[in-house]
């Protein structure tokens, strides 16, 4: 559980610095350019995604359960991924207006994501996991919104023909993810 915690610190904690130091992030960006700022940030980012992956992991071969849950909530869970896949997805493609309306529709995406992953498991290491991202995903949110509203920030009008981009490329990532790569990648079948 140690490897997994000090995966999420790294992670989450690099991904905070605008979050609780802004100040510092663009000093930082104005002394090294943003080239080397995003390599260097990219560096330990993936550090703290190995880490996560490993001690996730690690905690998974020894798991300590905390709850079972009803097999029905595998179905919730498979929605509400549908869902966190199209605002992934919206928060990629150009000119949509999910991401008109939303403003912030990865952060909005990762949620759903950290919610339906703690509906269909009840390990402590879990917990840990989705329920860091989901803390840290609502707290980035709350922090984005309020840097929006400070600096006037307007969202242009989408297409239909992004947002139908964007809805059919989550729905293809879905169906990906349910019904082959979450098998290949975790080691867990959604579907059986």
């Amino acid at each position: 559980m140690t490897v997994l915690i000090l995966g999420l610190l790294l992670f989450l904690g690099l991904h905070s610095v605008r979050i609780v130091a802004d100040d510092w992030r663009s000093a930082q960006l104005a002394r090294l350019g943003e080239k080397r700022w995003k390599g260097l940030y990219s560096l330990v980012a993936f550090a703290g995604l190995g880490l996560i992956i490993w001690g996730y992991a690690l905690a998974r071969q020894q798991p300590q359960l905390l709850w079972t849950p009803p097999t029905g909530l595998r179905h919730a869970s498979a929605l509400l991924m549908l869902f966190s896949l199209i605002l992934l997805a919206a928060a990629n493609v150009p000119n949509n207006r999910i991401k008109t309306l939303l403003h912030h529709p990865m952060l909005l995406g990762t949620q759903l994501w950290a919610v339906a992953h703690l509906l269909s498991n009840g390990s402590l290491a879990d917990v840990v996991l989705f329920g860091s991202f989901l803390a840290w995903s609502s707290v980035d949110l709350y922090a984005a919104v309020q840097r929006d509203r400070a600096a006037g920030v307007a969202y242009p009008g989408g297409t239909t023909a992004g947002t139908l981009l964007a809805i059919v490329a989550g729905c293809v990532l879905w169906l990906l993810l349910a019904f082959w790569l979450h098998g290949v990648l975790f080691g867990v079948r959604p579907f059986g």
